[in-house]
């Protein structure tokens, strides 16, 4: 299951990455600890609506464009994941065939 707090942080830390800030620079301008920031980048913590919105200006994005990359990143998650998941059960021809192959060995 995706957290919502990881694909946050991880939008958080793309769009300064790409602005070529570092933590320290974004945490400042944000007025939010340091600490604080590493934290929700790396989606240990939760950050408010407000703390989103102080980090989003302090990046010059809109928090409106944040929340699209982050509702963007859901979305394909989403659609990978069902897909993409083990099955609880083998199909019987794949049992059939590898009984088949290991009674040949």
């Amino acid at each position: 299951m995706v957290l919502m707090r990881h694909e946050i942080g991880d939008v958080l830390r793309d769009f300064r990455q790409q602005k070529g800030a570092t933590l320290r620079q974004i945490a400042s301008r944000a007025n939010v600890a340091l600490g604080y920031l590493s934290e929700v980048e790396r989606g240990q913590k939760e950050a408010s609506s407000e703390i989103l919105a102080s980090i989003a200006e302090a990046l010059d994005m809109p928090l409106s464009a944040v929340l699209s990359e982050v509702a963007d990143r859901l979305s394909v998650f989403e659609q990978i994941v069902p897909s993409s998941r083990v099955p609880d059960t083998l199909p019987d021809e794949l049992v059939a065939e590898f009984d088949t192959d290991m009674a040949v060995r």
